[in-house]
């Protein structure tokens, strides 16, 4: 690894710092970025996530997918957290700490927005941060983008049901926009322009061309990403600093949660003998969020200001620093997988 990567978090700590700062220091800029968004997405953010994409897709070989049916457990053990454990869980941490351990400390008639905003995240599986986790864990990119894939065919029909029971809620409103544009913007077009990449690169120098091209656009990749931590935190600046005791009390229930599952499926996927290429990215898809969704649900259901939609936003905010710290976890414990 480069010194650069070597001490990645440190210069994501130093992203959050300038955010948080620029944020304050020059809010009608950060504003004015904020609103350059169609359908809950914002524009910026979907191309600096694009750049930390593309990399990935080019290592993306079709001609290998099929192989993915041979190794099941890792899409068996994604499915059945992402669905089956991590929505009732968060749901049950949410209450737990909002309804209990926190009911002295916020507003009691605040709590039910809290609740649902936790519960919105719990019930949507990352779509475009996992390839980047799964390409700084050396994951498989043929099997991350099935696995990413699965779950996204899934949440077209599973995420509005669970919602629904877990909220009581009848009428949840899908934001199909949302929901077709993110998987547009981080799944169909990076995968086309990196599959037409591969080719050209194949063709030009076979395989070291295809190493030596990804070697080379890594660097945007981090950039990429140190980029969107200084904008996420900016975006939020002002709120965090003005409520910091409520950020910090959503944020528990958040973190444990993402501590929990990523360990449950981490630990199924060593009991199960997965290799570690396929077992950390299918780890970390359920640990990550599919925050657009959640937050565009959030303000659709509660309102822009309400408890839910800033509940969606610090995951927003936790997730960054919490993923890169499940990454390095990865990263330590690979040799305690099979090869």
């Amino acid at each position: 690894m480069s010194l650069f990567e070597r001490w990645l978090t440190l210069w994501v700590a130093l992203c959050i710092l300038a955010g948080l700062l620029l944020g304050n220091l020059a809010p009608g800029l950060f504003g004015s970025l904020a609103a350059l968004e169609y359908a809950s997405v914002n524009l910026v953010v979907a191309v600096l996530i694009w750049a930390m994409v593309y990399p990935m897709m080019i290592a993306v070989d079709f001609g290998s997918l099929k192989a993915v049916g041979l190794r099941p457990k890792g899409l068996v053990i994604t499915l059945a957290v992402n669905w089956l454990i991590k929505p009732f869980t968060m749901a049950a941490l949410a209450v737990l700490f909002f309804e209990h351990v926190f009911a002295g400390l916020i507003d009691p008639e605040r709590a039910p927005e809290y609740i649902a905003g936790l519960i919105l995240l719990g019930a949507a599986p990352c779509t475009a941060m996992v390839f980047v986790w799964s390409q700084l864990t050396k994951g498989d990119p043929n099997y991350t983008l099935v696995q990413v894939s699965v779950n996204d065919l899934i949440m077209v029909v599973a995420f509005a049901p669970i919602v629904a029971f877990l909220l009581g809620v009848t009428d949840i409103t899908v934001p199909w926009e949302t929901l077709i544009l993110s998987v547009v913007l981080y799944i169909v077009i990076p995968l086309i322009t990196g599959a037409l990449t591969r080719r050209a690169l194949i063709a030009k120098g076979g395989a070291q061309a295809v190493a030596a091209f990804t070697a080379g656009v890594k660097p945007a990749s981090v950039v990429g990403l140190l980029a969107t931590v200084v904008l996420l935190f900016g975006f939020q600046g002002p709120v965090i600093l003005a409520k910091p005791l409520l950020i910090a009390l959503i944020a528990v229930p958040i973190i444990i949660q993402s501590y929990g599952i990523f360990a449950l499926g981490y630990g199924w996927a060593w009991a199960w003998s997965v290799p570690h290429r396929v077992a950390a990215p299918c780890a970390l898809i359920g640990t990550s969020n599919f925050f657009e969704l959640a937050v565009a649900v959030a303000i659709g259901l509660f309102g822009l200001n309400s408890g839910a939609a800033l509940a969606t936003v610090v995951g927003v905010l936790v997730e960054v620093p919490v993923m890169l710290s499940l990454v390095a976890i990865a990263n330590r414990t690979r040799a305690r997988f099979p090869a």
